[in-house]
Formats: structure tokens, sequence, C-alpha cells
């Protein structure tokens, strides 16, 4: 069922998107007035990456979600003009850092929870996104780096449960499942069960325990929740499996999963060398990003196997922040 819906949709959105494709604005070209028997003559500005130093986009690209994250800056940046490249697997957190500060990365993408816990060290919770992401700009700007603007989509771990288990239950946040914890099993991976941004959390955050964890590889907790042998499961917030409906991810009003908005972070240097638009093209695609967006963008890489780079184009066409490959 859930294949079957995504298809529809993929169906759908690419109709749509090349009608938008279709409705995109000229090639920016403005014929000069001319007089007499002189030919016309047609002037073209220069984009604004015109001759900045060559930029390479860090992608860390452990999840589907980071392919798409890397196509779409990748691909924006590139229709403005800057000579872009893609550096695929930049490997672990210190080894990015590294990475920016030598100028072998220009920026990367990064969950604001885990910059301010793994870079900037911070162990405590904030109460609200954007007072993790001012944190977390501190300790940027104070070590030569710049947090850009966060996405509005908050990857986190979640408590996800089928639909009608919720409805049948009156579930809406992660305490509602106190009241049937003498008869719940929650899946997830291995790891998750002693974590403190895991179930240990949990379980210290809303005063309850599972009657058992069932282990799951990374990946089941879907078929498991709708085969019934597990009632609640550790997801992630932007599965592309919530496509479908099919399912809720429970409220985490304590915020033990922290938060996972999306901050590009560069260097200093970069920023100076690269010029305004650069950030300004940036901020746009992030400012796009919502959470049902990137369902939708991860379900067509993750459960329908299209190229993260042809979504990619699709998506920016239809926002007009590259050329549409229908316009002649």
């Amino acid at each position: 069922m859930r294949s079957r819906r995504a298809s529809r949709f993929l169906s759908l959105s690419a109709v749509a998107l090349a009608a938008a494709g279709l409705t995109a604005c000229g090639s920016g070209k403005h014929p000069a007035t001319s007089t007499g028997s002189a030919p016309a003559r047609t002037t073209t500005a220069a984009l604004p990456g015109t001759g900045r130093p060559p930029v390479a986009v860090g992608d860390k690209n452990t999840f589907p979600e980071q392919f798409v994250l890397g196509a779409l800056y990748e691909q924006a940046l590139a229709a403005q003009g800057f000579s872009v490249s893609l550096n695929r697997n930049i490997g672990p957190t210190d080894v990015t850092i590294s990475a920016l500060r030598s100028g072998s990365v220009s920026f990367y993408p990064e969950s604001i929870g885990v910059w301010d816990r793994n870079v900037a060290g911070y162990r405590r919770v904030f109460a609200t996104a954007s007072a993790a992401y001012r944190a977390g700009q501190r300790y940027a700007v104070a070590h030569g780096f710049q947090l850009l603007n966060p996405t509005p989509f908050s990857d986190t771990v979640g408590i996800g449960v089928t639909l009608t288990y919720a409805v049948q239950h009156g579930l809406s946040a992660i305490g509602d499942l106190r009241k049937l914890a003498a008869r719940l099993t929650i899946g997830g991976p291995p790891q998750f069960e002693s974590s403190s941004t895991g179930l240990a959390g949990v379980e210290q955050a809303y005063g309850f325990a599972p009657a058992a964890f069932k282990p799951l590889p990374v990946g089941e907790q879907y078929t498991a929740l709708d085969q019934g042998t597990i009632q609640a499961a550790d997801v992630n917030t932007t599965d592309g499996q919530l496509t479908s409906y099919s399912y809720a991810v429970l409220h985490d009003p304590a915020h033990v999963f922290g938060w996972g908005n999306i901050v590009p972070v560069v260097t200093q240097k970069v920023l100076e060398q690269e010029g305004p638009a650069f950030a300004t093209t940036i901020d746009k695609v992030s400012a796009l990003l919502t959470t049902s967006v990137i369902r939708q963008l991860n379900a067509a890489v993750a459960l329908n196997h299209e190229d993260p780079a042809k979504i990619a184009k699709q998506f920016l066409e239809a926002h007009d922040l590259v050329p549409s490959s229908q316009s002649g």
C-alpha cells in the first residue's frame, strides 16, 4: 500500500513540476533599443557566482536525506554561476570540521542538535529550536564559522505508531503511552534501548517503561508496526514512509529527542570570498524545506529509488531556482 501511494504522489508531483517548469521565467536577456539599420543587441548580466572561488559542498551521505540536501544546494548554487563540486562521504563530524578549516570543503549541512552536542559541546536541553540555534551560532562565530538559516523541518528520532492505533487509544503525545505500558512493545535498533536520547530518556522524562523492547534492524520498524509485532517504534520524523499517512509520530513535549533543523555550516572566510549571493541562495533552498516537503523528497529516493540529483532538479525547477529543462 505504501509503495502504491508513494508512486501515485510522485506521478502527480511530476506533472506539477513539469507544469511549473513550462511557466518558468525566460532567459533573462533583454534586447537593447536599436536605431536606424544597426542590428539590435542583447545583454546578459553576469551571474553573481561568476568568477568566484570554487565551492565544495560537503555531503555526509549517510542517509537518503543527505543525498537530497547535497544535490539541492549544489544545483541551486551552480544555477547562480558558482563553480560547485559535491564532496560525498566526507566522514564523521570531526573530520568534516577539519575539512572546513583546511578549505577542502566550503560548507556542509548539519543538524543543529549534532552541532550543539558534538561540536559546541553543550550538554543541556534547549527549550526551543531558536534557543538551540542561537547557542550554536554563538559558538560558531567565536570559532570562525557561521550557521546559515535553519530549515523549517527538524529531523530527529521520534516514537511512531500506526494511525489506527493512535485513534483507537487517543494518542497524540509520547506521555499518552503510559496508560498502555503494561502491554506495550516498542521496537527499534538495539542502541535505542539504552540511549539517553532514546528509550532510556523517554522512560525518565515520561515516567513509564514499556512491557518489552524488540530489537529491529534499521528500516524494519514500519513492517513490524503493520504486522502488529510491536505497537510503537523508533522512527525518524522525516522518514519517507510517513507520506502514506498510515502512521503518526507522537509529540515530544519534553524534547527528549532534541532539535534536528538543518543548518548549513560555512567558514567566515568562504562567506567573504563568495559574496552575498552565496548565503542568499543557500537560505532560499533551506526555507522551502518543510517537514512535508522533505518527507516527500525522502520517499522518492528511499522508497522509489529515484536519483537524488533528478529529484532535486525537479524540485528546484518548480520553485524557479534553476533553469527549467522545458524552456527553449
